[in-house]
């Protein structure tokens, strides 16, 4: 059961390990885009050419849906970035329904652990699996993986990294389940501290707050990079733009708080302290580019920044 290409990453391990996949659950397709085109699912996407049987309901307690889940006989249902599901349907299977989370729980429950983890600043994360209970992300580990945090790597290059894992950590986990070797640890959180959540991140929480030092700022940057990208407004001839920012690097060229961006192999904004060098952006309306391909049609000192 999985939706994005985090998900697919994992089926694909299962499947070509040689365990047999009996059935593959994934949201329905929907209108995207522009066109309102009808879109598939990464997860549907690879089903589909891989000829597995693939079941999209819209509603996970449909009595066809739980009847023909039933049908298919599964020993162990595996869950990667779905939705949460009805107790009818995660108690359903014999050896328990499973889960992959991209976080070192009970740290960074919730819709956006990748996000969050670079974000706040940490220097490791990792992948947890964990047996799915009534409450979402907090049943019993059973396997985890640790992967550090390079100071520079975003969220899009670890999301790479921990897909990976995930796929070695999912495969340990499904073989000693099936062994009968697998012991579910509790979260319990009673003896831990400043617990982290990773809550869903909306276009307004991605607005960067420039009152803030280069460090946090350039976290807060790759933590959102490439999806959905930090932002910020600049302000040209009286309008007012909105920039999203991509690839950051810290400076220490001091700053004082001015709204002049300038140029210095990138574009420098200026944080609380330090100004933030930038390389790649995205000005409204256009496409993604280098500061060099930026400047090739635009002049940045024709634009300030708007600091709130």
């Amino acid at each position: 059961m999985g939706t994005p290409e985090f998900a697919v990453t994992i089926l694909d391990g299962i499947l070509k390990d040689g365990l047999e996949i009996v059935g593959v659950i994934t949201a329905p397709d929907k209108p995207a885009g522009r066109g309102r085109q009808i879109n598939q699912s990464a997860v549907k996407k690879y089903s589909v050419e891989n000829n597995l049987t693939v079941l999209q309901p819209t509603n996970l307690k449909d009595e066809s849906f739980i009847s023909e889940l039933k049908s298919l006989k599964a020993d162990l249902f595996v869950v990667v970035a779905f939705r949460m599901l009805p107790e009818i349907v995660w108690s359903m299977p014999q050896k328990g329904t499973i889960n992959l989370h991209a976080s070192l729980l009970p740290n960074y429950r919730g819709a956006a652990p990748i996000n969050w983890a670079i974000i706040n600043g940490e220097q490791e994360t990792g992948v947890t699996t964990f047996f799915i209970e009534k409450e979402i992300d907090t049943g019993n580990i059973i396997d985890y993986d640790i992967i550090q945090i390079t100071p520079d790597m975003t969220a899009g290059t670890l999301h790479d990294v921990l897909a990976a894992k995930g796929k070695e950590t999912m495969l340990k986990t499904i073989y000693n389940i099936n062994a009968n070797t697998a012991i579910g640890t509790s979260q319990n959180t009673s003896l831990l501290t400043d617990i982290k959540n990773a809550p869903k991140i909306f276009k307004d929480d991605c607005l960067v707050n420039w009152q803030k030092g280069v460090k946090e700022t350039h976290d807060f940057i790759r933590g959102l990079s490439p999806y959905p990208a930090a932002w910020c407004k600049l302000e040209k001839n009286d309008k007012i733009f909105i920039c999203k920012l991509f690839n950051s690097s810290i400076t220490n060229v001091n700053s004082a708080q001015s709204t002049k961006i300038l140029t210095d192999d990138g574009f420098l904004f200026p944080c609380k302290d330090k100004y933030i060098r930038i390389e790649e952006l995205q000005l409204e309306g256009k496409r993604r580019m280098t500061w060099k391909e930026f400047n090739a049609g635009n002049s940045i000192d024709d634009f300030s920044l708007i600091l709130s």
